[in-house]
């Protein structure tokens, strides 16, 4: 165990929070013998993955911090049209999603270019373009922090929603996800019909495009509106997509007659939070440290030297901002330590 860790290579915002302790995982064993040392009942512990989703807003963490580094992707089962995938916890999301692509298993293609780790996915059933984890997921195996047993998680017992699972709520901090199973198809049709997926295929004249093309052009996508953390601070997407009611949305569209909408659940629809930002006058919007992307509104950017409540001061605005313009009070996607 290490102590008084820069959390600073382990945030995609780049915010200097130190970790008055930290340890790091890198097999099974390393966790079990963790928990079984009493260490986490002494401390306030917070899980760490690939730290894409999560914004500190103080400068020190007192409590221990688990960085979850664990590796491996194995075939479980394959016949016929399916297969069974299993990867670990600490395998890179980008990396496992260009792996499946790569051995034309159709299943999580749409998902190219999240940055995150693999045990982080679930929490979150992170999604884009038409596609969630949900979809491709079949169970996860989880470590209970307090006994140090490991228990499965069926899809229903993860009780997704958007941006939503039982692991951010009635769950939260009992388990650590070890490892997660994917139901792939080696045949399946493509997903073309969600962002502007089909508009970058026709100016790059393909009509009939391969997975590996759908992969490419949805890296290609989402590499033009997001900036690369390495020389930008930020989370991705910062808020969730609002869904609203059917009525809502069409006293919306008597006054923006060309607002983007997606059909949700019954009687319900979903508009790109984006939008509604730049709507309202935030995109390209910058102070000395942080700002809003000027590719992508819903993007919040951490441009150096700032600190998290920086970047939770300017959300702030910008909710009130919408609310105040559409009635729609827009909720963050990022987890706030």
């Amino acid at each position: 165990m290490k102590t008084n860790v820069n959390l600073r290579p382990y945030n995609s915002f780049g915010f200097d929070a130190i970790a008055k302790y930290f340890v790091e995982i890198n097999t099974i064993d390393d966790l079990q013998t963790l928990i079984k040392s009493g260490v986490l009942r002494k401390h306030k512990t917070l899980i760490l993955s690939g730290g894409n989703n999560i914004l500190f807003q103080k400068d020190v963490f007192d409590g221990l911090v688990v960085y979850i580094n664990t590796k491996g992707i194995e075939i479980l089962r394959e016949d016929g049209n399916e297969v069974v995938v299993r990867a670990q916890a600490g395998e890179d999301w980008p990396e496992f999603v260009r792996f499946c692509v790569s051995k034309g298993w159709h299943g999580v293609e749409n998902l190219a270019y999240i940055p995150g780790k693999i045990g982080a996915a679930p929490i979150q059933n992170i999604g884009a373009y038409g596609m969630e984890l949900k979809d491709s997921f079949l169970q996860c195996e989880a470590m209970d922090l307090t006994a140090g047993d490991t228990k499965v998680f069926t899809k229903e017992e993860c009780r997704f929603g958007y941006r939503e699972s039982i692991f951010k709520h009635e769950l939260k901090g009992r388990f650590v996800i070890t490892s997660v199973d994917f139901l792939l198809k080696k045949n399946a049709p493509l997903n073309l019909e969600y962002g502007n997926i089909k508009a970058y295929l026709e100016q790059n004249g393909i009509e009939n495009p391969s997975l590996q093309q759908l992969h490419d052009a949805i890296c290609a996508i989402r590499d033009a509106k997001l900036p690369d953390v390495k020389q930008i601070g930020s989370a991705g997407s910062f808020f969730k997509n609002p869904v609203i009611s059917i009525e809502q949305f069409e006293d919306l569209q008597q006054q923006y007659p060309n607002i983007p909408h997606y059909p949700d659940t019954e009687g319900m629809v979903k508009v790109p939070a984006g939008w509604l930002i730049e709507q309202a006058g935030w995109k390209g919007w910058r102070d000395e440290h942080v700002g809003v992307y000027d590719k992508q509104a819903l993007v919040l950017v951490h441009y150096g030297g700032g600190t998290g409540l920086d970047i939770v001061e300017l959300a702030h605005k910008i909710q009130d901002s919408v609310e105040k313009k559409f009635g729609i009070r827009i909720s963050p996607e990022v987890n706030f330590v």
